[in-house]
């Protein structure tokens, strides 16, 4: 009995080296470590930023020149008025707006797009080490700190939610599907009818669309959150779909079967997601992130729902970088289709 057991276990080992299940148990360990190597530590260094200050405003001569003095810690930045700063903090052209003082209150109010991203908290102890070297353990200079982002944790993770959806159906469950009807042989049953490639291949890019849309339509009816600006939330969804869609089909023809695509679905799915959605809380994840398909996605999302911004040159770019990777990544599947790989 003993003898049996070894070798089936032996066998089972085997075989999740052959569909490649065992290769999550090195990624999934290796990834975990690589990203807590690119999460900041306590000791946050602080960063040079750029800090908006209206033209008008009255503020402390001591602090204004010790802040334009700064040139290691701040780039100072003129705006006409409150509402061209904001305007340029939500297109991410300054860090932080610097206001005048509230009513009763003796330090300024600093604005930023959220309270709990790394950039705040750099610019806050940039300040705090600013004031300490310049007028010591006096009354801080900054009372009281605002955010762009609107609503609750809950409205506050809500784009995080979205991309975990998006990626989840075009990753895990994409892929698996075409490897299952490959391994089975049904797409090559499938095409010895008059049905061509490219339709086979719309078919797929529409489910995968479509299961996004319910996914976040659902997600939304559920939470009661609204869409801020519908119409260009829904290309972006839209857009973003296509993109991840496109990109799951490609990997679940890299497949010879199921086992193999859940395998390589994981492995694409995780650096995909955890450095968009961390990027905020880490500088280094912010700098890694913009390489992946999913934050220009992700930082558009968040624009839409959290910041209400509807139009800016940097979401329109996004929204063609999306376009061209799914372009590109369902002409690779068109290609690897047209070759029958690994059918």
């Amino acid at each position: 009995m003993i003898q049996n057991i070894l070798i089936l276990t032996l066998n089972d080992l085997a075989v999740s080296f052959k569909n490649k299940s065992i290769f999550l148990i090195l990624f999934i360990p290796f990834f975990v470590y690589v990203s807590l190597l690119l999460v900041d530590e306590a000791g946050v260094d602080i960063q040079k930023t750029r800090i908006g200050l209206i033209q008008s405003a009255p503020y402390a001569p001591v602090m204004l020149a010790a802040v334009q003095s700064a040139d290691t810690l701040f780039t100072v930045l003129r705006v006409p008025d409150e509402a061209e700063g904001k305007k340029r903090l939500k297109e991410k052209k300054i860090d932080g707006l610097l206001l005048p003082p509230e009513k009763e209150k003796m330090g300024l109010v600093l604005v930023v797009v959220q309270k709990e991203s790394i950039l705040s908290l750099s610019i806050v102890q940039g300040f705090l080490a600013l004031q300490k070297a310049v007028q010591g353990h006096d009354i801080n200079w900054i009372s009281d700190i605002h955010q762009l982002q609107e609503g609750g944790i809950q409205q506050q993770t809500l784009p995080t939610w979205i991309l975990m959806l998006a990626l989840l159906v075009s990753f895990i469950i994409l892929p698996a599907q075409i490897a299952e009807e490959k391994e089975k042989k049904i797409l090559l049953a499938l095409l010895q009818t008059p049905m061509r490639e490219i339709e086979w291949l719309t078919a797929k890019l529409f489910l995968g669309m479509i299961l996004i849309f319910i996914a976040v339509l659902f997600l939304h009816l559920m939470g009661g959150f609204d869409f801020g600006n519908a119409l260009t939330y829904f290309a972006f969804i839209g857009v973003g779909s296509f993109c991840f869609s496109s990109y799951g089909i490609f990997l679940g023809f890299l497949c010879r079967n199921q086992a193999s695509a859940r395998t390589l679905g994981v492995i694409f799915y995780l650096p995909h997601l955890l450095p968009s959605a961390l990027s905020d809380f880490s500088q280094k994840l912010s700098a890694v992130a913009p390489f992946v398909p999913s934050y220009p996605f992700f930082e558009s999302v968040k624009s839409i729902l959290l910041v209400h911004t509807g139009t800016t040159t940097g979401m329109f770019w996004a929204w063609i970088y999306l376009f061209f990777v799914g372009s590109t990544t369902f002409f690779l599947a068109y290609r690897l289709m047209k070759k029958r790989w690994l059918m």
